[in-house]
């Protein structure tokens, strides 16, 4: 597993994983990482915060942004000092990042204030919900052919924002064991081909991976076996990355994703910068 780099990593500021920014480093070093990307769920601004003073948007004041899974705006400079510090400790680059959903309204937010202010190397595009409204439903969940739309149609927008360096999970959509159809094919090739306009890696997601493993089938699941066979002819860019939530799957889970591409005929892009 020697020569993996890795993208998308996890702590336990997220509220649903595991460990510290060193742990991560450990692991990553131990087994030859050549990249260690840490990209945390981001922190959206509170109901309180200057972002939202002037604006006039009650509705975007008050979205629900799923705070019980994301590091807080006070938190967020512990994260990124642990980060900075650790890529001085090591003798192989470590990027500080972001995950973030995407929504127009918060476009300031990504842009001013974690590749600004925070000064973020980069930000993973993780559409988790459909956007645009004050309750943003879990995509996988969603059921409603016109929701289903609007989320396509996010993650086209968001692709297009210019704000990401590659769409992590892509068919996450499928990941309650929906059932593949003309409507959902139509959407990921509106999804790929917009990432290959814009010449944004997909993900090939190992955490995904390794959880559709354990219930013993990975095509209903995602990654999902249809997709990648579209993104295979399509000479769409590919990144694998593990997803990490646990400092122990830090490299294998990004070796899982590799393996997964390679039936493919998938060769992934080892970098993002």
């Amino acid at each position: 597993m020697a020569g993996i780099s890795n993208f998308h990593t996890h702590t336990y500021l997220c509220g649903h994983a595991e460990g510290w920014v060193p742990d991560y480093v450990q692991v990553a070093q131990s087994a030859g990482c050549t990249a260690l990307g840490f990209s945390d769920h981001c922190p959206y601004p509170e109901s309180d915060s200057k972002f939202w003073q002037g604006r006039g948007d009650q509705t975007a004041r008050y979205l629900n942004t799923w705070p019980e899974i994301r590091m807080t705006e006070g938190e967020t400079e512990s994260y990124v000092n642990a980060v900075r510090h650790a890529a001085s400790t090591v003798d192989f680059p470590i990027y500080l990042g972001f995950e973030c959903e995407y929504d127009k309204r918060l476009y300031s937010w990504y842009k001013d204030e974690l590749l600004g202010r925070w000064g973020a190397d980069y930000l993973v595009f993780g559409p988790h919900w459909v956007a645009g409204g004050q309750d943003l439903p879990y995509i996988p969940v969603v059921t409603s052919r016109k929701e289903l739309g609007r989320y396509f149609a996010g993650v086209v927008d968001g692709i297009a924002s210019g704000l990401f360096a590659f769409v992590a999970h892509p068919d996450l959509v499928m990941a309650s064991g929906r059932q593949w159809d003309a409507d959902i094919e139509a959407g990921l090739k509106d999804v790929l081909q917009a990432a290959i306009d814009y010449n944004l890696p997909v993900e090939v997601n190992g955490l995904g991976l390794a959880r559709a493993t354990q219930i013993g089938k990975a095509g209903l699941l995602y990654p999902h076996n249809r997709f990648w066979e579209l993104v295979a002819t399509s000479g769409a860019r590919v990144i694998c990355n593990s997803d990490a939530h646990q400092s122990e799957n830090t490299i294998i889970h990004a070796q899982l994703a590799r393996d997964y591409a390679a039936e493919f005929g998938l060769v992934p892009v080892e970098g993002i910068f």
